[in-house]
């Protein structure tokens, strides 16, 4: 479990690094040459999906929406890994309207959400229900040191939205 708790703590600080270099960068993108098509307003939808992604991958999030009395560990597993990389897969075209720094922490959160679920669920014994696994999900994510990553994501994403919307 000490390796888990490492690269945890490894993951939140990649995420935090990409967010503070994102805060430090206050340029914005130039305007594409001879400025003859405005990407403002589809940049700024881009973020919105990114945000709305963001909301609906956050663990406690998935938990209460596909939350199914009766089902095992590794069947409520399968179901939230998968969810992630459907919600995820889906969005992957906004990455084009986007900052890198902004891509890059919407796709660390999704790794760190897969691999929170995998580690949570291989230290559980393989009788677990769903819902002892929801509830160790939580516990993680509650214990998170600088609070929960998609929280953290969701302020980057609004800060370099209302960045263009000046």
């Amino acid at each position: 479990m000490e390796l888990s708790l490492i690269s945890l703590v490894l993951s939140i600080l990649a995420v935090i690094v990409a967010i503070y270099t994102l805060f430090r960068n206050t340029r914005q993108t130039p305007p594409l040459p001879g400025g003859k098509f405005e990407s403002t307003s589809l940049r700024l939808q881009a973020y919105e999906r990114l945000v709305l992604l963001t909301e609906r991958i956050a663990l406690p999030n998935l938990i209460s929406r596909l939350n199914q009395p009766g089902l095992s560990a590794i069947e409520m597993k399968i179901i939230l890994t998968e969810n992630i990389k459907h919600e995820f897969e889906y969005n992957s075209t906004q990455q084009l309207y986007v900052s890198p720094v902004s891509w890059d922490s919407v796709r660390n959160l999704k790794e760190q959400n897969i691999m929170v679920i995998h580690q949570v669920a291989g230290g559980l014994p393989a009788t677990a229900s769903a819902t002892e696994l929801n509830k160790k999900i939580i516990e993680v994510v509650m214990a998170q040191p600088q609070g929960a990553l998609h929280e953290m994501v969701l302020q980057a994403l609004n800060f370099e939205a209302k960045k263009l919307m000046k």
